[in-house]
């Protein structure tokens, strides 16, 4: 705080800092008048936080297409390399799985 002419000195919250203010005030019975002192803030400062989350929340809905997921797509090369290597890696497992039932029964053989 500035003590020199009685005003405080503004600092700029990050936009976590904002975030952790908003929800901290909107949390049922809550003090406002708490958490504004704890963070040196006026309510025309939450009051403009409160304006910003609604106005970012509603640009990012507005973004988003409701009902419809993206769908990405894989390019065909990469489709192609995909299917390889899980042909090569189901090879490995069926051998696997062939040395590991001999393994077993010699075990219990013996």
């Amino acid at each position: 705080m500035n003590h020199d002419n009685g005003k405080r000195q503004r600092r700029r919250l990050s936009a976590e800092e904002r975030w952790q203010i908003y929800r901290e005030c909107e949390q049922p019975g809550t003090k406002i008048g708490e958490i504004l002192r704890k963070y040196g803030l006026y309510s025309s400062d939450l009051h403009n936080i409160r304006t910003m989350v609604k106005e970012a929340s509603l640009e990012r809905l507005r973004q988003s297409k409701p009902g419809r997921k993206k769908v990405t797509t894989v390019p065909v090369r990469d489709y192609e390399q995909l299917q390889s290597e899980l042909a090569r890696k189901e090879e490995a497992l069926a051998e696997m799985t062939v040395m590991f039932t001999a393994l077993k029964k010699k075990v219990n053989l013996e």
